[in-house]
């Protein structure tokens, strides 16, 4: 049996979070970012993204982070200060094993207790995994950019899924 915890991101978590991000970054086209994210890097995007008062979210399986979930502001405009892109990735070694879910649902809880309005996710396509945990957690389709990402040698396609929060309609 294993035991499994979702917590806050603290500094000490960077370098677990660049691993299991930069092995996207190498492998994958789920991240359009090209060079690997060096520890001292990631701490900082980690300590910006809480100083802006939203979530960052690890999970951990018997005391291993197998993942992360956070939320950055959509743009910077100050009409968009309610709308959040958010991001969610685990160690390529966890995916399918539910962790992602719950994670992601309690990064949703998170924004929604704070106000936030409009959440926006960015899926490079195709990821069916993706796509599914979107719709899953209430996301829907609003559209997609054909080939905006060149990565691996080919153009990739963008999708985005959205979910408007209920209850904060007023500003």
């Amino acid at each position: 049996m294993t035991s499994t915890s979702i917590r806050d991101a603290v500094p000490g978590d960077a370098e677990a979070i660049a691993s299991i991000y930069n092995a996207y970054v190498r492998d994958s086209t789920a991240t359009f970012e090209l060079e690997p994210v060096a520890t001292a890097a990631m701490q900082a995007r980690i300590a910006d993204v809480q100083a802006r008062g939203l979530p960052w979210l690890v999970v951990e399986c018997d005391g291993e982070l197998l993942g992360y979930a956070y939320a950055t502001p959509w743009k910077a405009r100050a009409a968009y200060a309610r709308s959040v892109e958010t991001s969610i990735y685990l160690a390529m070694d966890a995916t399918g094993r539910g962790l992602g879910r719950p994670l992601y649902a309690q990064l949703v809880e998170r924004l929604h207790a704070a106000g936030l309005h409009a959440l926006i996710g960015g899926i490079t396509l195709p990821n069916p995994a993706s796509v599914a945990l979107h719709e899953a957690l209430g996301f829907v389709h609003v559209g997609s950019f054909r080939e905006v990402g060149f990565k691996q040698g080919r153009w990739i396609d963008v999708g985005y899924w959205q979910r408007v929060l209920p209850g904060t309609r007023d500003a």
